[in-house]
């Protein structure tokens, strides 16, 4: 009796544990070694490598050839992403880590031929990683900024009752702000008392490339004009309202996804406390019948 004690309050504090682990979004185990991992890892290697790596691409950087127009959309980009690469650059650095991992098959021939075609795979699928990564970067940006936007615009809608200054009502809340946000909305506030306001804040579109924060722009630039604006950041506040509540209800309709796997975990665990229990009692039955 006391193996199957022992037996149920492992696997039902292991069931506990798993479920609570998804609600309160605790690291998992992968997660804390890759921390312990990068924190062990030698930095000056990894630098001098980057370095490597970079010196090569700028060498092949120089026979490559784009078009202008990709050039210009491909540097705006890097521009955002806060990559400091020229395009030629970015797309030689692609080259490089992929062909790093192609020079694998030479050896993969000799040893294991059958290696030969899951290292072409994989160097192809590094290239296509990093050459999309700009854009992965600006899109997480871009995410990280549109959850703020809607706090953002409701604080318009109530500063702009009382004042038309839209230089002021930024640069109040770029204290109150976080992450990106804030640090673009210090480049924009800068940008605006140095500069023409209006071509501040079309800067600041440009560089993120959201929609919503286009709509935004649209009517800070009307307010600096002379418009009321009071209405349209009202009907703006509404909007986006009710698309973070979409929002939250994707993300809640998700979460039973990720606890049902745990839940049929701890379902298998009371299976087979069950089964234990059985097994115990028929293994104790037969040995007093012999």
């Amino acid at each position: 009796m006391i193996v199957i004690l022992i037996t149920f309050v492992c696997l039902f504090s292991l069931g506990i544990y798993l479920i609570l682990s998804v609600q309160l979004k605790l690291a998992t185990r992968k997660t804390v070694r890759a921390i312990l991992t990068v924190n062990k890892r030698d930095k000056r290697k990894a630098k001098n490598l980057e370095l490597f790596i970079l010196g090569i691409a700028d060498k092949i950087s120089k026979v490559i050839k784009i078009s202008i127009y990709k050039k210009r959309k491909l540097m705006s980009t890097l521009k955002s992403a806060e990559m400091h690469l020229t395009p030629e650059a970015y797309i030689a650095k692609a080259i490089v880590k992929a062909g790093f991992i192609l020079f694998g098959i030479i050896p993969a021939l000799f040893i294991f031929p059958i290696l030969a075609p899951v290292i072409l795979f994989t160097a192809i699928a590094m290239y296509f990683k990093e050459i999309n990564s700009a854009d992965e970067a600006l899109k997480e940006k871009r995410r990280d900024i549109e959850y703020e936007l809607p706090r953002f615009v409701s604080t318009l809608t109530q500063e702009l009752q009382a004042s038309r200054d839209v230089l002021s009502i930024l640069e109040t809340y770029k204290n109150n702000a976080s992450g990106i946000f804030k640090r673009e909305l210090e480049i924009t506030v800068a940008d605006m008392k140095t500069g023409n306001s209006e071509l501040a804040l079309t800067r600041f579109e440009t560089r993120i490339g959201s929609s919503v924060l286009s709509e935004i722009v649209r009517g800070l630039i009307g307010v600096l004009r002379g418009d009321n604006g009071v209405v349209y950041f009202q009907m703006l506040n509404h909007d986006l309202k009710v698309l973070e509540l979409q929002r939250l209800k994707t993300i809640a309709v998700k979460q039973p996804g990720k606890l049902r796997k745990y839940s049929f975990m701890m379902l298998g665990c009371f299976i087979l406390m069950y089964l234990v229990v059985m097994a115990v009692e028929i293994y104790k039955s037969l040995g007093a019948m012999f």
